[in-house]
């Protein structure tokens, strides 16, 4: 109940939450979230479409045949691969590359086996080697698009928030496509589009935190009385419940799309889409806050106006320790000596034998006794 208090206290703005204070723990949770999928990329592996890697496609109706008959029906007459996905009430077929004569076989034995017309069979050949120039025109737009974000960065902030994004932005592709390795799911073209949909969105939020930080630290000076950390945890934390809102009412209908419209409809398209806008929008929106602010952060307080003025902080922080600490040292000795003073209980004046008593003279002017008249003194 205290957690949840302490959360819904933080998402209604009453208090801050110590982002940039805690960069280990965010690391930490980074770095299992990379090596998490860097396994699954190299034990699992991508499991690049037809469109990536080559192959022929077939699609049909038959609704009332399960899965084992269709890829009976394909298997046996000739193709060795076989993956049969289910789209709304058509299947779809993938196999490896197959001659014209293959296809036509295949088509023929789909139409014996499961009593489709033959004419109601599509077919699709993708060659390999237009999957593999998909795949280099794919890495050469990544390529593209990062060097742009890094110069409109370098010209619209500076080169240390370029450096923050772009680490996010890779932090981001990874986590997701080890995801991809590991639920197994189909890449193809729309899971490219969804991709780059995911390094906008991202880019977008750290955009919004930056330009945030930016406004917040630029009056900081050398007499400042706050770090640069203290200040950009305090623009990420006014910015912190418009990303999260933000945030949520994009994943919303992206998670309907995947879990409803997949199981329900059988959406085949739009389940490589959507993982890859659900995984991606959530991973962003916690890179651009946990990972890409800290990282900012401490390139920042490298530079010697804000080293100078964290040790100007650390100077007077240390002077007004040692100055409270004279003042209480000061109010115990003048405790000490007042208890050194025996209390005449009795009222007679008598003080204990041994004792030695601190008497306070009040100062003033001496009083003199009275002279009387000079005919008084005369008649003395």
């Amino acid at each position: 109940m205290a957690f949840r208090a302490v959360v819904s206290r933080v998402y209604r703005g009453e208090i801050s939450a110590d982002i940039v204070g805690k960069p280990k723990v965010w690391y930490s949770i980074s770095g299992l979230l990379l090596v998490f999928s860097i396994a699954g990329l190299l034990i699992q592996g991508l499991n690049f479409g037809v469109e990536f890697k080559g192959g022929s496609v077939f699609t049909f109706g038959a609704s009332s045949h399960s899965i084992e008959q269709v890829r009976g029906a394909v298997t046996g007459a000739g193709a060795h691969q076989a993956i049969v996905q289910k789209a709304g009430d058509d299947w779809r077929v993938t196999t490896e590359s197959l001659s014209s004569q293959q296809v036509t076989e295949v088509k023929q034995n789909i139409a014996k086996e499961l009593s489709v017309p033959a004419d109601k069979v599509s077919t699709q050949v993708v060659g390999a080697s237009w999957g593999g120039e998909i795949q280099s025109k794919a890495w050469q737009a990544l390529v593209v698009f990062m060097i742009l974000i890094i110069a409109y960065l370098s010209v619209a902030f500076e080169w240390r928030m370029a450096l923050a994004a772009v680490v996010a932005l890779v932090h981001d592709l990874v986590i997701t496509a080890g995801v991809y390795a590991w639920s197994g799911f189909e890449v193809t073209p729309a899971t490219l589009l969804g991709f780059l949909t995911i390094l906008g969105y991202s880019l977008y939020d750290a955009v919004v935190v930056f330009d945030m930080i930016k406004e917040v630290t630029k009056p900081l000076t050398p007499t400042s009385k706050i770090t640069y950390s203290e200040a950009a945890n305090q623009a990420l934390s006014s910015t912190l419940v418009r990303s999260l809102n933000t945030s949520l009412v994009a994943i919303l209908p992206v998670a309907a799309i995947l879990f409803i419209g997949t199981t329900l409809f059988g959406a085949g398209t739009l389940k490589d889409l959507s993982l890859s806008l659900f995984v991606g929008m959530i991973v962003g929106t916690y890179s651009s806050i946990c990972v890409a602010t800290p990282l900012l952060v401490q390139l920042k307080e490298r530079e010697p106006k804000y080293v100078q003025l964290r040790q100007n902080l650390a100077r007077r922080e240390a002077s007004a320790k040692r100055q409270a600490k004279a003042a209480k040292a000061g109010a115990a000795v003048d405790d000490t000596l007042a208890d050194d003073v025996p209390e005449d209980t009795a009222g007679d004046g008598d003080v204990p034998a041994g004792v030695t008593v601190r008497k306070v003279v009040q100062q003033g002017p001496r009083q003199q006794p009275k002279r009387g008249t000079r005919t008084q003194r005369r008649s003395k």
